[in-house]
């Protein structure tokens, strides 16, 4: 029986996939009105987004960010639109959108940069306040991806969540409101696959609670798999989507196994080294092919930074609430985060 749903599942999978392709053709010339439902992504000269599965480039300036909506024109080339020209772009005005914006601004005014957009990025997945010399390091050491709202913020946010709200309620009545959360914060920060996988997982492993069964982390990161690739096709050839499942497996299958041979690091530095190294299995022969480098030393990197990501993500979440309504309150404890912004910016600096 259980096979049979599988199968049912990829059947359905790829009939999504198919039936909502692009229905463009070479070489015709498009409009597009669209909200931006996923952060731009940023280079030194052009961002890039996607709107009715096609791959948008446009130049950097005026920057589009996640929630925005934008009239767009161009010539349909395969799954990409050239000669992009965006022709009106309007702020999202959403409640989330504004809630978001509010935070990224109480983060720039209350710390210079790169600290204030490391901050911003860790916390809410938001590139836009990176300075461009900070993102390159970033590539290049191969911690772009810390710097991005993960699965690790979910886990973090639904902890949070569970403990707060059982001290009132009975953890089977929490378990919805706990959902409610994940769900809230991913559309916050971003709505990128790894953000909507972790989100996923959590939800399913929360419902399989709340209604009595066991769910392994296998079965949990399939069917968030499953779920995503029915909801949203399109993410079956994004980068992103494939990135964050293929790490997930490789730390599902190897993280344990690195972690025993390095037993004689000291903890601190074990957890994230081993994290980091079991990752890399998987993510660097794609990184390789996708973008023809990868740095040796981005496990040692990341051991020396990811320990970091917890507490400043802690600091930052619960400054930027307070700091919603008494701002010098929030800032106050935004501060206790700046010897760690400080640690990751300097260690990312010097391995650049």
């Amino acid at each position: 029986m259980r096979i049979v749903v599988w199968i049912f599942l990829i059947g359905l999978i790829i009939f999504r996939f198919f039936s909502t392709l692009p229905k463009y053709k070479d070489g015709q010339k498009v409009r597009i009105t669209q909200k931006v439902t996923s952060e731009p992504v940023r280079y030194s000269f052009y961002q890039s987004f996607n709107l009715s599965g096609l791959t948008v480039y446009i130049p950097k300036f005026p920057e589009v960010t996640y929630g925005d909506s934008v009239v767009v024109e161009g010539t349909v080339e395969g799954r990409k639109l050239s000669n992009a020209k965006l022709i009106e772009v309007s702020e999202g005005r959403g409640p989330l959108v504004r809630v978001r914006k509010r935070l990224i601004d109480f983060y720039q005014s209350a710390l210079p940069q790169p600290y204030s957009g490391l901050i911003a990025g860790v916390v809410l997945g938001s590139k836009a306040g990176l300075s461009e010399d900070f993102w390159d390091d970033l590539k290049v050491t191969g911690t772009a991806h810390v710097v991005v709202a993960s699965g690790m913020n979910v886990t973090l946010v639904t902890g949070f969540l569970v403990g707060m709200v059982t001290i009132f309620l009975p953890r089977r009545k929490a378990i919805p409101l706990a959902i409610a959360g994940i769900w809230v914060y991913s559309l916050i920060s971003g709505f990128d696959a790894p953000i909507v996988r972790a989100a996923v997982m959590g939800s399913v492993a929360f419902l399989a609670q709340w209604a009595g069964r066991v769910v392994t982390a296998w079965k949990a990161l399939f069917l968030s798999a499953a779920c995503m690739l029915i909801a949203w096709p399109q993410w079956l050839t994004d980068l992103g989507f494939i990135l964050s499942f293929v790490a997930t497996t490789c730390l599902l299958l190897f993280e344990a196994r690195v972690r025993k041979v390095f037993s004689f690091l000291p903890n601190i530095i074990r957890e994230g080294f081993s994290t980091s190294l079991a990752a890399q299995i998987g993510v660097a022969p794609i990184i390789f092919v996708t973008f023809g480098q990868f740095n040796l030393l981005s496990p040692l990197i990341n051991a020396l930074i990811l320990w970091t990501i917890a507490p400043i993500t802690i600091l930052a979440g619960l400054s930027g609430i307070l700091g919603l309504v008494i701002p010098l309150a929030g800032k106050l404890i935004l501060y206790l985060s700046y010897p760690l912004t400080f640690w990751f910016v300097k260690v990312v600096t010097l391995f650049s």
